[in-house]
């Protein structure tokens, strides 16, 4: 029993610092919240305003007047749904490949792909734009998210996850039954790493739905704008409507946070497994 009191009593320091450390991430989104609801002054006012106002449906409506903000969403789920589902593809089958196979120049592949990760997307910014414009892919959701369909890391978070959940065992006996290599990925390897899916889903999905350099870039016609593009167009250079502006952008962070609560228990079932291996 004094075990059992002294372990329980040993946790209750780690409990209130996770708790203060949820709050302190929690506390941006709430502020975030508290100044959609209030008008522009009350960003620099002191000391700050901690309570919500009453202003969240006009600050929204003025961001309806000034930028296509359906649109701009519609458009921004279409790319980064897109993008992920062909991520999570391309990744695993490639970390299947890399995982399962023997095929010459495999682990130099490999670290070539790894050592692309170190690389800054920044440099590559105006080689990908000549490219994108040369393919008259301007302007179109296809040139916003062909160059993220590569994902260095998905690859070795599926290669390394491939390995580790995947039996030798059950691909030879797979084989034995006569399946194709293509046909044990489907019917075996799927199953198994929908984890894996569920965390790099949730890893492309945010880092797309929150890329603005090469959105900006490329996408010129407001027709075309996802909403990273279109809500920079609400800061202009001679007065910055704060309250319309952070209306606009917890608008756009609510589906981020309907899709991790969707994928919240693959997503800690994938680090809980990664821990117990």
């Amino acid at each position: 029993m004094d075990k059992k009191n002294s372990a329980k009593k040993g946790t209750i320091p780690i409990y209130i610092v996770l708790g203060f450390a949820s709050l302190a991430s929690l506390f941006p989104f709430y502020w975030m919240f508290v100044m959609a609801t209030r008008p522009s002054a009350a960003y620099n006012s002191i000391p700050p305003v901690m309570l919500p106002g009453t202003k969240l449906v006009e600050n929204f409506q003025r961001v309806l007047d000034t930028i296509p903000f359906f649109q701009a969403m519609w458009n921004t789920i279409i790319l980064c749904t897109t993008v992920t589902i062909a991520v999570l593809l391309i990744s695993s089958l490639a970390g299947f490949a890399f995982a399962k196979f023997d095929f010459p120049g495999k682990n130099f592949f490999f670290v070539g792909i790894l050592l692309t990760m170190v690389i800054p997307p920044q440099l590559g910014l105006i080689p990908q734009y000549y490219l994108i414009s040369q393919l008259g892919w301007l302007d179109t959701l296809l040139g916003a998210g062909v160059i993220f369909l590569l994902n260095p890391l998905g690859i070795f978070l599926m290669r390394q996850y491939i390995s580790e959940s995947v039996p030798d065992e059950l691909m030879e006996a797979a084989k034995l039954d006569g399946c194709s290599n293509f046909r044990i990925y489907w019917s075996i390897v799927l199953p198994i790493i929908k984890p894996a899916f569920a965390t790099l889903g949730i890893i492309v999905f945010t880092l797309v739905w929150g890329e603005f350099l090469w959105q900006f870039t490329v996408l010129r016609d407001p027709a075309s704008y996802t909403l990273q593009v279109a809500l920079a167009s609400l800061n202009t250079a001679f007065r910055v409507d704060f309250g319309m502006l952070l209306s606009g952008v917890f608008w756009a962070t609510v589906p981020l946070i309907i899709i991790f609560l969707m994928f919240n228990r693959l997503f800690i079932s994938s680090i809980t497994d990664g821990a117990v291996k």
